[in-house]
């Protein structure tokens, strides 16, 4: 009996270090949230800086959290000079490695050496009083008193016209960077939508479940077709394209999330040209997916 229990406290022990290194155990941090440019603003009163494309990560002056509250167990080098109070940034991995990042933000233990490939990008500072224009050279001073290589403030700066503001989302379309943010200078930092954080991008991007997956055709014979797909408000749609061929050999499962590109809307309400960008890692998102197609209006 006795080495039968040993056994099972090993068993034990086995299963629990396989879990995943992030675990939920807080509410979501009160972050801010983008939503969509469309133009028809005044661009002088707005911070443009480059949009990564990585893990979201809320620092609350103790743990470092994810957008939907789950304490990453990250080295004690890696935030050893971080300051009690909070910062708002994107844990880091490089141009076109946001799997990688995902997948050491998720997996890898406070031990890992892969935690030298993240830099953490800060780009607000939430606890900080005034408006952003005020923050901005706060979150300077910050992350210089830091002295990390791998904190890094995020460059913000000002165009003077939609040209200008094209120009700058083409030089980081160029160097596979996923767009631009604009946050406008005269907010105080308030957790939500409309806050005047607004994503230049391409394309649009939001998630969908899986609700089926449905078989291919004649060069897809055997493969993954199309995925079905239904958004957190209950719209149902398909996704028949963005996919590589292992995606298709492997599809999504049923019930897991997925994000994908679209440009704008049809007359129903549906995703136009819907396309498969990435299984969303984690579940699904902390909120449902407001777009109201308003950018706020400028503050006379």
């Amino acid at each position: 009996m006795r080495s039968m229990t040993r056994w099972i406290v090993v068993a034990m022990l086995v299963f629990a270090s396989s879990l995943p290194t992030i675990v939920r155990a807080v509410p979501p941090p009160p972050v801010e949230l983008v939503d969509v440019y469309h133009g028809g603003v005044d661009l002088s009163r707005y911070w443009v800086s480059e949009k990564f494309d990585g893990v979201r990560g809320y620092w609350d002056g103790h743990r470092l959290l994810t957008r939907a509250g789950s304490v990453v167990q990250v080295p004690a080098w890696f935030t050893r000079n971080w300051p009690d109070t909070p910062m708002d940034g994107e844990l880091w991995a490089g141009y076109g490695q946001f799997e990688r990042a995902s997948a050491i933000v998720r997996t890898a233990g406070a031990n890992d050496p892969a935690w030298h490939a993240i830099s953490y990008r800060v780009f607000d500072l939430p606890g900080q009083p005034g408006d952003f224009d005020a923050r901005v050279p706060a979150i300077r001073a910050v992350v210089a008193g830091i002295g990390d290589p791998w904190v890094v403030a995020v460059r913000q700066f000002h165009v003077a016209n939609e040209a200008q503001l094209q120009a700058a989302l083409r030089r980081v379309l160029d160097k596979r960077g996923e767009g631009l943010v604009l946050h406008r200078g005269d907010l105080p930092y308030r957790a939500g939508r409309d806050v005047g954080l607004l994503k230049v991008k391409p394309y649009e991007d939001a998630e969908a479940r899986v609700v089926a997956v449905h078989p291919g055709h004649g060069r897809l014979e055997g493969l993954m077709g199309s995925l079905e797909v239904r958004t957190p408000d209950g719209r149902r749609f398909s996704i028949g394209s963005g996919f590589s061929d292992d995606d298709r050999a492997h599809p999504p499962p049923v019930g897991s999330w997925v994000t994908y590109r679209f440009n704008g809307m049809t007359d129903t309400g549906l995703p136009r040209f819907a396309r498969f960008l990435r299984l969303r890692p984690g579940g699904p998102p902390p909120e449902p997916a407001v777009n109201s197609g308003k950018n706020m209006p400028a503050r006379q």
